[in-house]
């Protein structure tokens, strides 16, 4: 078999081809974009890329042609050599990552499915338009400050009203350039209403979010996010495993006689962690008689609110892959039964 590795670019990438004894057969420069037409021409191979925004639309090529596929880390990558001395080229990269190939099996990140890439795409748009309105409001309210005048807490839906009404009230009345920010800020608002029906249609047409939100704090968008970032459940060994990989675990700073742990290590899907910690929130606050409310309660009274918050959402990691997983429903009875004994 022999090894095809390609560091990737934007608009043009460079292959390196070794046989499977280690000899180059032929490296050069194709544009990214023909790269699925290459793969097609050539014998089986073992493909190996960098994780980057390209990585997975490459890798599907790949494997459509019959190829083995290894997308390598980018943290790995460095390990392995790649810009080391200092010096990093295209074809130095390239010939690094195909040379490593030929000795050992490269470890793969996990290569997610269309579907999965689609509903993080979808939930990531969704996210982005939250943040702009979040920055246009908060710009206004600082020019309302400018004036002496601070505007109190409102919906983002009804902000703009409530914005021109202050500002009109001013012996200035509105600027133009204020106007077309709330304007902004209404079509906004406008988007953001289509992008929650169309991520809750998806969520109440797809079986595992149905069951999934079945769980108190769960809504459509845990739901989504968590289907699409764990993608498949039988790739994790355990609950911990999938908690690890969302950064909800304690990390640790040891050596020698000292033991030490630390805060929880936020890596793996950000986005996620985020939506988890809210939804546990959430359920803190509206169902506090729920069983996983009572346990995190106590952990509050122990340590504090946001360490307790944390460990609900680590716990809700554990609820939702193992029904995933078993394709079971939610059942407090079974919850409560472990919290007494954790």
């Amino acid at each position: 078999m022999q090894h095809l590795a390609i560091d990737l670019g934007s608009r043009e990438s460079q292959v390196c081809i070794r046989s499977e004894v280690g000899e180059i057969i032929t490296e050069r420069k194709v544009a990214t974009i023909k790269l699925a037409a290459l793969l097609a021409k050539q014998p089986r191979s073992r493909v190996i890329l960098e994780t980057s925004a390209e990585a997975f639309c490459v890798a599907d090529a790949a494997l459509l042609a019959g190829h083995e596929v290894r997308v390598v880390a980018a943290t790995l990558v460095r390990q392995l050599g790649v810009g080391e001395r200092g010096v990093k080229t295209d074809v130095r990269d390239a010939r690094k990552l195909s040379e490593v190939s030929t000795r050992i099996d490269l470890p793969s990140v996990h290569v997610p499915s269309a579907v999965s890439r689609e509903r993080k795409a979808m939930c990531n748009s969704r996210m982005n338009l939250l943040a702009t309105r979040t920055k246009l409001t908060n710009y206004v309210r600082g020019r309302l400050r400018a004036t002496a005048m601070v505007l109190p807490k409102r919906s983002a839906e009804t902000f703009p009203k409530h914005a021109r009404a202050a500002l009109l009230s001013q012996p200035d009345g509105i600027g133009a350039h204020l106007e077309r920010v709330l304007v902004t800020v209404e079509l906004l608002n406008e988007q953001i209403k289509q992008a929650d029906r169309e991520l809750m249609s998806l969520a109440e047409h797809d079986p595992v979010c149905q069951r999934l939100m079945t769980v108190p704090g769960v809504g459509p968008v845990i739901a989504v996010r968590f289907v699409s970032v764990v993608d498949q459940p039988g790739r994790f060994q355990s609950s911990h495993h999938v908690m690890s990989y969302l950064g909800l675990t304690p990390g640790e700073n040891s050596s020698s006689q000292r033991v030490q742990r630390t805060s929880i290590t936020k890596a793996g899907a950000s986005d996620l962690r985020f939506a988890l910690v809210q939804g546990a929130w959430t359920l803190m606050r509206c169902r506090p008689n729920e069983p996983m409310s009572q346990w995190a309660l106590r952990i509050a009274e122990r340590r504090n609110r946001q360490v307790a918050v944390v460990a609900l959402a680590r716990k809700l990691v554990g609820v939702l892959w193992s029904m995933w997983l078993h394709g079971s429903d939610y059942d407090p009875s079974k919850t409560a039964a472990q919290e007494q004994a954790d």
